[in-house]
């Protein structure tokens, strides 16, 4: 019975060791910890952008006044009553579509 502990131990201990050797080339992989990320280098100033609206290209200054206009804007615009109801219908027919799909 104790020859079968040690060599349990035994194989333990060489695994333990393989796996030590094995994990060793991975840790020397890793850059020094006073190296500035790649992320960080590659941080650039944008001088363009683009209108979110049509997609064209706007100077910096351009997309500052545009996003300034743009939280001007109310969020939720007065819609007539008609629309309303109308956009109510169109999504209660649009469900009745899913449940009985033969409604034209």
């Amino acid at each position: 019975m104790a020859l079968k502990h040690w060599i349990g131990y035994g194989i333990g201990c060489s695994l333990s060791a393989a796996s030590l050797w094995l994990l060793t080339p991975l840790a020397q992989a890793l850059p020094p910890a006073d190296d500035v990320p790649e992320e960080v280098m590659r941080n650039e100033i944008i001088l363009e952008a683009r209108s979110p609206i049509d997609g064209k290209p706007l100077t910096l200054a351009e997309y500052a006044e545009l996003q300034a206009e743009l939280a001007a804007l109310p969020e939720n615009p007065l819609i007539s009553s008609e629309i309303r109801q109308n956009i109510f219908l169109l999504r209660v027919r649009r469900a009745a579509r899913r449940i009985l799909p033969f409604i034209p």
